[in-house]
């Protein structure tokens, strides 16, 4: 494992602010590749502590001040620090019987909010929240949640590798989207190109998403990879992707294969990347969403991510099933 840690339509000016990084760019002119496309190419943190969505306790504010920033960062970091969690040590955040998970030790989600002081890394809804669920997708989100309760609490038999999440099968999950978002450690992305092609890399889950650029049409609606069918287009200094065609089972915070995401990466300057994604699932929410997310260049390789090579997790489960039916 990896221990390192569109509603509306944005303006470049816009993204400068988002950013608040404070660095210029005035200087700065894009390099271009051969097919004299804006060079996005390198490894890319986007790790942060910004809350997705808004903490319910702050209303209509978009943005700390730096008192209000720096207290949040103190608490969250004391909030989010594994160490602090164990039972022997005063905590209680997990069921009776569950297994600690990985210590402080093993994370890396960073320690600092976005530079813009953004309070949620939603910006559209204004609230900075998660539109409200349709009500099918309400329930199929409680069936979902009392599966998973049955679950940790053993009840559920693991006939097969199939019958595990594609989480516990290092097929899909965490924060390796699409889209991408910021989690708890492998928070980097590693992208190239090439002439008619754009390849992201994310450090979890170690899959290639590989994006022609050619302007091909998307697949037919009978097939659906489990990551959907992305394609790409540029808009000035910006790589638009569209992905439909998602998997039945692939589901981004409960969305439905419905799901259609538009993704947008803006090299800001030398050192700094706007990720910007679009969700709109009618069949989830009651309307779309955006959030963005800055990214900054490392001087690092990507990492293998280890999930099942030398776990004996999922092997463990269904011999443990076995032991049960006997």
């Amino acid at each position: 494992m990896r221990t390192q840690l569109l509603a509306g339509v944005l303006t470049f000016s816009c993204i400068v602010a988002l950013i608040g990084q404070g660095r210029s760019t005035g200087t700065w002119t894009p390099i271009r590749t051969l097919d004299s496309q804006i060079d996005l190419e390198g490894v890319w943190d986007f790790s942060t502590i910004s809350p997705l969505e808004r903490p319910g306790g702050l209303g209509d504010k978009q943005t700390f001040t730096d008192a209000e920033a720096a207290n949040f960062e103190r608490e969250e970091n004391l909030r989010q620090n594994r160490d602090l969690i164990d039972p022997k040590k005063g905590g209680g955040q997990y069921l009776p019987g569950s297994v600690i998970p990985y210590n402080e030790f093993w994370y890396e989600r960073g320690s600092k909010i976005v530079g813009s002081k953004r309070t949620s890394l939603i910006v559209d809804p204004p609230d900075g929240r998660i539109p409200r669920l349709m009500p099918e997708a309400a329930k199929r989100l409680d069936e979902q949640a009392a599966a998973a309760r049955d679950e940790q609490l053993g009840l559920v038999r693991a006939d097969s590798p199939q019958a595990r999440s594609l989480a516990d099968r290092c097929i899909l999950g965490f924060n390796a989207g699409p889209p991408m978002t910021p989690g708890a450690y492998n928070n980097h992305v590693q992208i190239s190109q090439a002439p008619g092609l754009v390849t992201l890399v994310v450090e979890m889950i170690h899959d290639a998403r590989v994006i022609p650029v050619d302007g091909s049409p998307h697949l037919p609606q009978s097939i659906r990879p489990y990551k959907g069918d992305s394609r790409g287009r540029w808009d000035g200094r910006t790589l638009v992707i569209d992905t439909t065609n998602f998997l039945r089972e692939t589901s981004f915070r409960g969305s439905s294969a419905n799901l259609h995401l538009v993704e947008k990466l803006t090299r800001v300057d030398r050192d700094t990347l706007l990720y910007e994604f679009t969700v709109d699932d009618a069949k989830t929410w009651t309307r779309p969403w955006t959030a963005v997310v800055p990214m900054t260049r490392v001087d690092s390789p990507i990492y293998e991510y280890a999930c099942h090579e030398g776990n004996y997790a999922m092997r463990n489960i269904l011999s443990g099933a076995r032991a049960q039916e006997k």
